[in-house]
């Protein structure tokens, strides 16, 4: 699994969990966000005094870090909070638009998944007539931009909608097949 190094914060409890039944002075501040690169959803502790805002990107690597003190852990889509639900969707286009150049080699190196399906076809609202025509159009020339792609593929949705709606369906649900997302390992009980 790829380890993030930024996250992009969704929602700040400046005094941790409202449900959290230690005394108010044990408690720790909790940030809930989502990786920028495999769309992980974590849970992170900031350093003691710092301030998160919504939509703020922080640095999570391995390196020095100067808002988050460590990573909690990954948390399931479930244990979001309804502000950090409200916001993912937000979050999720923003990342896959400022990073455009990696979802448009997607459509330009998607391969089959078996012989009945290939993985632009888990794109929702994609079929095969639309995915034919994606991979005859990048046989002549690999596309260059969410732009290239709506001018070269006639009646084609926005290429970053359908990344940001597959990314949300990987992130909500149980998916047999995943594009984007880091998958979570099994809980066990």
């Amino acid at each position: 699994m790829v380890r993030e190094d930024y996250a992009v914060v969704l929602d700040f409890l400046p005094n941790g969990y409202p449900n959290d039944k230690r005394p108010m002075f044990q408690r720790e501040a909790i940030a809930q966000a989502i990786g920028t690169y495999s769309f992980a959803l974590l849970e992170l502790v900031p350093k003691k005094g710092v301030f998160l805002q919504p939509h703020e990107e922080v640095y999570i690597g391995s390196e020095k870090r100067d808002k988050i003190h460590h990573i909690a852990g990954r948390i399931p889509y479930s244990k979001l909070t309804g502000t950090a639900k409200a916001e993912l969707e937000f979050v999720v286009h923003d990342i896959v638009v400022k990073n455009e150049q990696r979802f448009v080699n997607f459509f330009n190196k998607a391969g089959p998944l078996s012989t009945r399906m290939h993985q632009l076809e888990l794109l929702p609202g994609l079929g095969k007539k639309r995915m034919w025509e994606i991979l005859e159009e990048r046989r002549v020339e690999p596309f260059k931009s969410f732009d290239d792609i709506k001018k070269r593929i006639k009646l084609m949705p926005d290429p970053d909608k359908l990344i940001t709606k597959r990314i949300m369906k990987e992130i909500m649900s149980e998916q047999k097949h995943y594009l984007f997302v880091a998958q979570r390992e099994k809980e066990s009980y």
